[in-house]
């Protein structure tokens, strides 16, 4: 039986594979590994096999997490990927180190307003809805300038880079294309200002296409933790 220090290593493999192919480095890809709905055992089997960086979608589930493991486990970093109720961003505030779903100035205003004066600020990706599907969240890409700079104005928030999930296809075509466009956005945004790295995009099914096309941490959950509770 595959343990997950086992499948950490094989999505790390797939990462050095897929650079290696587009002639990239490894380690200017980070492994977010996504731990919602797994018990904290596993995070702990994960951090043990050397992962640090953890992606959590539900606000009180990710609380319950950090408040059982920060004491003992300080450098884990925390990452809230999932959508956000502006009743719910104060929890963000307080306790993550990152979130990558901004889609609204209200928000952005919000978690900077909570965050704790001895936390340093939070770090911020903004959620491009990159397909234009209306199920999805995020912002049009003709929306970027605009909220890119009203987080960029907040005290408590640093602006880090952008993150999307892409259309669910086997069309490999398709999703190159939507990830290219959010490279490029990407690619403008780094230009204008220098704290931006951060290019979220991939998953376990379109990690390859999606390093292929810039991506600078992919996030990989039931191919490290087995399929969600």
């Amino acid at each position: 039986m595959t343990t997950i220090a086992d499948r950490i290593s094989i999505a790390q493999s797939r990462i050095h594979q897929a650079a290696q192919k587009c002639a990239r480095q490894q380690q200017d890809i980070a492994l977010l590994a996504v731990s919602k709905t797994k018990p904290v055992a596993d995070i702990i089997e994960a951090y043990e096999a050397g992962q640090r960086k953890f992606g959590e979608n539900y606000v009180q589930e990710g609380e319950q997490k950090i408040a059982e493991l920060s004491a003992q486990y300080p450098d884990i970093e925390w990452h809230f990927i999932g959508p956000l109720q502006s009743n719910k961003s104060k929890i963000v505030a307080e306790n993550f180190d990152w979130m990558h779903t901004v889609s609204r100035a209200k928000i952005a205003t919000r978690l900077s307003e909570q965050r704790p004066a001895n936390k340093s600020p939070l770090n911020v990706c903004i959620q491009v809805n990159v397909s234009n599907e209306q199920s999805k969240s995020g912002i049009a890409l003709t929306e970027l300038t605009e909220l890119a700079e009203h987080i960029h104005q907040q005290g408590n928030l640093v602006l880090r880079g952008l993150m999307a999930i892409p259309t669910a296809t086997d069309d490999t075509e398709l999703q190159r294309q939507e990830f290219a466009a959010l490279n490029e956005a990407f690619k403008q945004l780094k230009a204008k200002y220098n704290q931006v790295n951060i290019l979220s995009m991939g998953m376990s099914n379109d990690l390859d296409i999606a390093i292929e096309q810039g991506s600078t941490m992919v996030r990989i959950g039931s191919a490290i933790f087995g399929k969600r509770n």
